[in-house]
């Protein structure tokens, strides 16, 4: 409530009004009235304390202190460049008041938490002090009044200032020299070669080092970070403890790289982009790991693969129930650039995650590299609000800003957002403020774009002389030994060089080669006494528990499908008893995507809901038979965010199966920054073996251009040196295997599997199995035709995958067609070559093979497939396509054309005797 009028007669019973509602429920007031009413008393008599008269200067007095504290970050030291403008509510003259008003009051009105100053108006420079200097709190956004508090207090008493909390500040000084040398010395000896200097902002690696003492202190055991390219050589080499040797051989690139690409698929990655890995010091109480896995020049995709690293790194999976969360086991901290910040939606969606059941990682700690750039870009041209920070506000974050010049307001920053975290297991965001001592890379000329910052930048000290200047006049070191220290870290970088052995120091994680055959060799059938003991236990419910009327029937069925030898299993009872069998065998298994709870197409129901109470019941965390946990989550709607969490979830904890499903298919197309990157790359360029399971439903079933394509194509095109697998299984029993397979592969092969799942056909009677075919067999790439008892009698060949199979067993022309074998093709990478020659030379007169595929001709499998048949047929016999053709739209967006094309394609491969040798695709209709 702001108070800007004189208080009589009316005036003053309206504020005694809301007085007496002040002390029945303070929380019912704005905050500003809430602390002036604190301070505030009035005696039996109902009289106010004060005279009327001075009610105003009161009032105004604790609205400049409240406004002081909520907007006084627009009013600090912030910027090492550029002064802020400030803002007119933190004058005196905006409320009416003058100095000596403010003499003339008592401290207490301020309420100030040190209790410092005699009265209001030293009080008020106290808080100016604070407020207003090279660090601002930007607070008034965060909701909870207990954490407001706590903020403020912290910010008010100094407890995490220098003062109180010892700091040397001639090692810090020492620091700050070895920051300096290293980008000095690199600059000098490798002059325009890209490394993304750190200068400007190099206060980060004292940050970083007190972040990393408290954690140690606080006995947490994984430190894990996420950065861009901007100053991560600094941070590998004095954080990460990464060998200057091994950096100074990445820089020469020796001759000995280029031969490990034909002998393993090992490409590597730019020195910049490469992580790093400290392990534990040795006779130290807490063993502290610091991780920094690798990133792509994709600035901010590495932000959801930490947390979901970190959440892993929290979680127990061994018992069988739900997993239990450690708020302790490890700390994250991400450090963004404030262009990327507020420009990439990544950010947006991994802060979404912050506070979500399943993804909270018990707080992150971000720092934004602020260096006033993005590339050629300016602040105007790169965000809409006023500080790179702003975007963090929304999620209720606390914001510090804080001056890259001022060690000792880094070191508080640090210090307090580190706090925080611990205290409320929330996220807290440093804007770190600098600027960039050279170009966007050390080749870059910035004065072409920005010549007036280059010239504040061209004449601005760097930190350590600022730092060195302040203790030289100050008598803590004497003249000239900054430089000392200087010359002495350039030394140490010249021995390094000089004994340099480049072949030798340079080291890449390349990963070993799986073993081979590994996959061929696992057993995945399981006994039909096992899939009926986990079937009943699956369907045993709590006592009194009220199901949905809807879903009796739907459990009935399931107990049916393995208690009655006639019936089979859909697609879904199969799944489960595969994730209850894999349970069963030890390995975790983590579940989520978009409605994968129930599932898109209400066909899974993994969690059953109490209809009077809304409460989950979850009968794979139940079955007596699991000996791991088992967690299934809707997620929230996000791709990139979401499956870039999975992916670092499941490369720190890859004994577990981690499994995310898309509503539908194309959704994929959302995340296809950090597949690329990451999933599917990550092998080849950083020593990454991540098994991630997509499942990604696919098929034109005639509901438009979206939703109909998973976009195989994309994954096909993605596919070599067996970096996945790639599959499009037609039978419950065939993904029943084939998820069973993943698990027992997890320690001995791991690779990604993208799975193309059914929608309409998760019902369909020929997609059911019997229990036999998962009690007998195994995974099968390639299925043949169960319906030719005469190979002779073939002379065409129909190859195809998924659900088209379905429509031509289904077709009546299938009846009139004699001489025609239908095979599924359901493992699409690694493409099953020996398969595939055992399957062609079983019909000794084949004439043809026709690849048959519903998607148009640039899309699905057959540009992949195209080559491969040619070369196992030597080109001798002759191969043709049968499918829609060449679109930029995945299917049709009317139900009545799609029914007509696709009966025209399913005639077209029928009567291919009818017609000349080489088919036209069907065409468009409508």
């Amino acid at each position: 409530m702001n108070f800007e009028h004189e208080f009589h007669g009316a005036n003053l019973a309206y504020v005694l009004g809301l007085y007496e509602q002040f002390k029945k429920d303070p929380n019912s007031l704005d905050e500003s009235t809430q602390k002036f009413f604190e301070q505030w008393k009035i005696d039996e008599s109902g009289a106010a304390p004060l005279p009327v008269s001075n009610l105003q200067t009161v009032i105004s007095t604790a609205n400049l202190a409240q406004a002081i504290r909520s907007q006084g970050y627009l009013a600090a030291d912030l910027n090492p460049l550029f002064k802020l403008p400030g803002d007119p509510s933190l004058t005196l003259a905006y409320h009416n008041l003058r100095e000596d008003d403010l003499r003339n009051l008592s401290a207490e009105i301020v309420n100030l938490a040190n209790g410092d100053g005699g009265n209001a108006y030293e009080a008020i420079e106290v808080l100016r002090r604070i407020y207003c200097g090279t660090i601002g709190f930007d607070y008034a956004h965060v909701h909870s009044r207990q954490e407001r508090d706590w903020l403020h207090e912290t910010a008010e008493s100094g407890r995490f200032r220098d003062s109180n909390q010892d700091m040397n500040e001639v090692k810090l000084l020492e620091r700050l020299t070895q920051v300096e040398a290293f980008e000095t010395f690199l600059h000098r000896l490798y002059p325009g070669k890209t490394r993304f200097s750190i200068e400007g902002l190099d206060m980060l690696i004292p940050m970083l080092d007190e972040i990393i003492a408290s954690a140690s202190s606080s006995r947490i055991c994984v430190i894990l970070i996420g950065m861009a390219h901007r100053g991560r050589l600094n941070v590998l080499a004095h954080v990460l403890n990464k060998p200057y040797g091994q950096i100074l051989a990445e820089f020469t690139d020796p001759k000995g790289r280029a031969t490990t690409w034909d002998e393993q698929g090992w490409t590597g990655d730019v020195k910049y982009h490469m992580g790093g890995y400290r392990s534990p010091e040795r006779n130290v109480e807490t063993d502290l790991v610091v991780h920094m896995p690798a990133n792509p020049s994709h600035l901010e995709q590495i932000d959801p693969v930490i947390q979901g690293m970190s959440r892993a790194a929290n979680t127990a999976v061994d018992r069988p129930c739900a997993p239990r969360y450690f708020h302790n086991a490890s700390f994250p901290i991400l450090i963004h650039g404030d262009a990327s910040f507020v420009g990439q939606g990544i950010v947006a969606e991994t802060l979404n995650l912050s506070r979500l059941a399943g993804y909270t990682v018990s707080g992150t700690l971000h720092i934004i590299a602020n260096n006033q750039l993005g590339f050629t870009a300016i602040d105007p041209e790169l965000r809409s609000s006023l500080h790179a920070s702003d975007l963090a506000v929304g999620f209720e974050m606390p914001v510090i800003h804080v001056n890259a010049d001022d060690p000792y307001a880094c070191i508080e920053a640090a210090r307090t957002a580190f706090a925080y975290r611990q205290k409320f297991h929330k996220d807290f965001v440093i804007n770190l403020i600098g600027y960039r001592r050279y170009g966007h890379n050390e080749g870059d000329e910035p004065r072409f774009t920005q010549p007036v910052m280059y010239q504040k930048i061209d004449a601005h000290p760097t930190v350590r002389q600022l730092w060195a200047s302040r203790l030289e006049q100050d008598n803590v070191i004497p003249q000239g030994r900054a430089d000392e220290i200087l010359q002495g870290f350039m030394n140490q970088l010249q021995q390094e060089n000089e004994k340099l052995d480049a072949e030798k120091s340079l080291f890449e994680p390349v990963p070993p080669p799986p073993p081979r055959g590994a996959a061929q060799k696992v057993k995945t059938a399981i006994q039909l006494k096992r899939i009926k003991e986990l079937n009943q236990s699956l369907l045993q419910f709590p006592k009194e528990f009220p199901l949905n009327p809807k879903l009796v029937k739907f459990v009935e069925r399931r107990l049916d499908s393995i208690n009655k030898s006639a019936d089979k299993l859909d697609w879904a009872t199969a799944e489960e008893i595969a994730f209850a069998s894999i349970l069963q065998d030890g390995i975790a298994i983590r579940l989520t995507g978009q409605d994968t709870a129930r599932g898109t197409f209400s066909q899974r129901h993994a969690v059953f809901y109490d209809t009077h109470t809304n409460n989950g019941y979850i009968p794979l965390q139940a079955i007596p038979q699991a000996q791991a946990s088992f967690e299934v989550l809707n997620s929230p709607l996000s791709e990139m965010g979401a499956i870039g969490f999975e992916i670092g979830y499941n490369v720190q904890s890859p004994e577990r199966l981690v499994i995310w499903e898309a509503q539908y298919g194309d959704f994929i197309n959302n995340a296809q920054g950090v597949i690329d990157e990451f999933l599917v790359s990550g092998r080849a360029k950083w020593g990454l073996t991540p098994s991630l399971v997509l499942l990604l439903p696919h098929g034109n079933e005639g509901m438009g251009p979206d939703h109909s394509s998973g976009r195989i194509e994309r994954f096909l095109a993605l596919a070599a040196e067996t970096n996945m697998r790639i599959a499009y299984p037609s039978t419950a029993a065939q993904y029943f295997h084939l998820l069973r397979r993943q698990a027992l592969l997890l320690k001995s092969d791991p690779l990604p599997l993208i799975v193309f799942t059914p929608k309409g056909l998760l019902r369909h009677p020929l997609v059911a199995s019997p229990a036999s075919e998962l009690t007998d067999g195994s995974w099968q790439p390639l299925m043949d035709d169960v319906e030719i008892d005469k190979p002779k009698n073939i002379t065409s060949l129909m190859l195809c995958s998924g659900r088209i199979y379905f429509d031509l067993a289904g077709s009546e022309l299938r009846k009139d067609t004699r001489n025609v074998a239908i095979a599924r093709l359901e493992q699409l990478y690694p493409f099953p070559k020996d398969a595939l020659e055992n399957l062609i030379h079983q019909y000794p007169n084949l004439e043809r093979l026709i690849w048959v595929q519903e998607e148009p001709l640039n899309m699905g499998a057959w540009n992949y497939l195209r080559p491969r048949l040619r070369q196992l047929t030597n080109d001798q016999l002759p191969l043709h396509y049968v499918g829609r053709p060449e679109s930029s739209s995945p299917a049709e967006g009317s139900s009545t054309v799609y029914r007509a094309n696709q009966q025209a394609l399913i005639e077209q491969a029928f009567k291919f005797d009818e017609q000349a040798h080489t088919p036209s695709v069907v065409k468009e209709r409508g």
